[in-house]
């Protein structure tokens, strides 16, 4: 795969900005370099934004808001259109730049990029469709109804492990909104954030009604993304990444009464019921747990497998596991590439070590990969692990290749197992018995914000709210209703008689 022509073709150098202002570019030194964790090759650096550009930033954005809340939101829909067309003529180049700065398979990376063209099909539908209510007054001679308008400012923090697809979900909606977006993208893939600011600005360079800071790209480590959360000119912070920095992101937003939209992590499990077809189960589960090395929120982490079927389930599972090809992800043969950085494979270590420590059994063994093709240093073995459901590691989300297997009796016994962790993103049940897979479904089944039947943990479409419960944050973004959190209600009550009434029929005299 020729790289550089993908580089060039996305407007990336050696050095590039760290702060994009629209087509505003600017630097202060070039002091994030971006290390693939495929080949531990540097494909490029970028600058940082400073405390100054910020300001420049934000400023910026603030005055593009205020501008394209009056451009109508099928026209702010057209540009988004525009953006997704785009995004199809680079789909090839961007997908590779996903795969080899961040180390997720090819596939997986062409597949990102489908969903941010995706998203953009979904908000033009609805940028026609941004409906509020109607409800009858009770005075008489009068109206009620409701309506939406935009936030200002949306700021956006992203993770690595989808470093572009949960960015544009957020900005797609966020622009057929009538919002600005200011971007701070994970300091390990930065070079994917200016590939997205640079084919944006291809679009918009001839669009003279599109204002210039309608999207902006701050790079930088977590002191960036701090000048964001106490901003209050920032209406509302998404930020997508651990429990820890939710938490500091939502008491940052809270403190000043903004608006946050968090996704954080999971530590999703798969039911398999006695009588579920194994032809569901093993590839549902293998992809689930091993697919981008096991980084993704929706990563299948836990099985919990009904006594009377659990050998047999994890003999399958094992042997699906000794069919897995590991190497460079740009290689559409293999099916695992590398974690993302050594700190990442250091607490793939730990973990193995943690799970034997407090008596789980490791059944697939796990290891660091050495030799020619692994160079970089970041490759492991998808591992699994015996465990019970209470223990400290599994408890914990490790951001690795992982899966945890245990063993239930009754359904009760799994759905209390399933929903005994602190996150609640994704989950899933496997079994033919309609009275099993509506019991998970209900109220009293799973406490996750996805619960899925006969399909994995890990992926999800457009078109339903994505996002979890619990210590996940509570967020929802992409599909459905999730339009509504980038956008203000407000109730309008409009008095067409000759009187002026009091509600609740209170008179006062005078």
């Amino acid at each position: 795969m020729n790289m550089k022509a993908h580089l060039a073709q996305l407007g990336l150098t050696d050095h590039n900005p760290g702060t994009q202002i629209g087509n505003s570019n600017h630097n202060v030194g070039n002091d994030i370099n971006s290390i693939s964790p495929v080949d531990g090759a540097t494909i490029g650096s970028t600058g940082i934004c400073d405390a100054s550009l910020y300001e420049e930033a934000i400023q910026a954005a603030s005055a593009a808001a205020k501008e394209w809340r009056n451009i109508p939101a099928p026209q702010r829909g057209e540009v988004v259109r525009l953006y997704g067309e785009a995004l199809r003529q680079h789909k090839d180049a961007l997908g590779a730049l996903v795969s080899y700065e961040m180390g997720k398979s090819l596939q997986e990376g062409l597949g990102e990029v489908q969903e941010m063209i995706d998203i953009c099909d979904f908000a033009v539908g609805l940028s026609r469709q941004l409906y509020g209510l109607t409800m009858h007054s009770e005075r008489p001679g009068h109206r009620m109804y409701e309506q939406w308008h935009p936030l200002g400012v949306v700021g956006i923090i992203s993770a690595f492990n989808f470093p572009v697809a949960v960015w544009n979900w957020n900005t797609a909606l966020a622009w057929v909104c009538g919002n600005a977006c200011i971007w701070k993208p994970s300091e390990k893939t930065p070079l994917t954030a200016v590939a997205c600011q640079n084919i944006w600005n291809e679009v918009t360079a001839d669009l003279d009604y599109v204002p210039k800071g309608l999207s902006c790209i701050i790079q930088g480590d977590y002191k960036v993304g701090e000048m964001m959360t106490h901003d209050k000119r920032v209406a509302m912070v998404s930020a997508t990444g651990s429990i820890r920095m939710g938490k500091i992101v939502a008491q940052a937003v809270a403190a000043r009464l903004g608006k946050s939209l968090l996704e954080l992590g999971g530590n999703n499990a798969i039911i398999v019921e006695p009588d579920a077809e194994l032809k569901m189960v093993v590839p549902g589960t293998v992809f689930g747990a091993v697919g981008t090395c096991g980084q993704r929120c929706t990563s299948t982490r836990r099985l919990i497998i009904h006594s009377s079927i659990y050998d047999k389930v994890v003999d399958a599972i094992k042997s699906a596991y000794g069919q897995l090809r590991i190497g460079d992800p740009l290689d559409q043969n293999n099916h695992v590439g590398p974690l993302i950085d050594h700190d990442a494979v250091s607490a793939y270590s730990k973990a193995l070590e943690d799970v034997v420590a407090q008596g789980g059994r490791v059944i697939v063994e796990g290891g660091v990969l050495q030799g020619p093709g692994y160079e970089s240093g970041c490759y492991v073995k998808p591992a699994i692990a015996e465990a019970n459901n209470d223990m400290a590691i599994v408890q914990h989300e490790t951001f690795a290749p992982i899966l945890y297997v245990m063993k239930y009796d009754t359904l009760d016994e799994a759905m209390a197992m399933q929903n005994g962790v602190v996150q609640g993103l994704s989950s899933a049940i496997m079994t033919t018995d309609l009275r099993s897979a509506e019991l998970f479904l209900s109220a009293n089944g799973s406490d996750c914000g996805i619960a899925n039947v006969n399909i994995g943990t890990s992926g999800a479409e457009i078109g339903g709210a994505f996002g979890g419960e619990k210590e996940t944050g509570g967020g929802r973004e992409s599909g459905s209703d999730a339009w509504k959190g980038y956008m203000r209600r407000q109730t309008n009550t409009i008095n067409y008689s000759t009187e002026l009434p009091l509600a609740q029929g209170i008179k006062f005299d005078f």
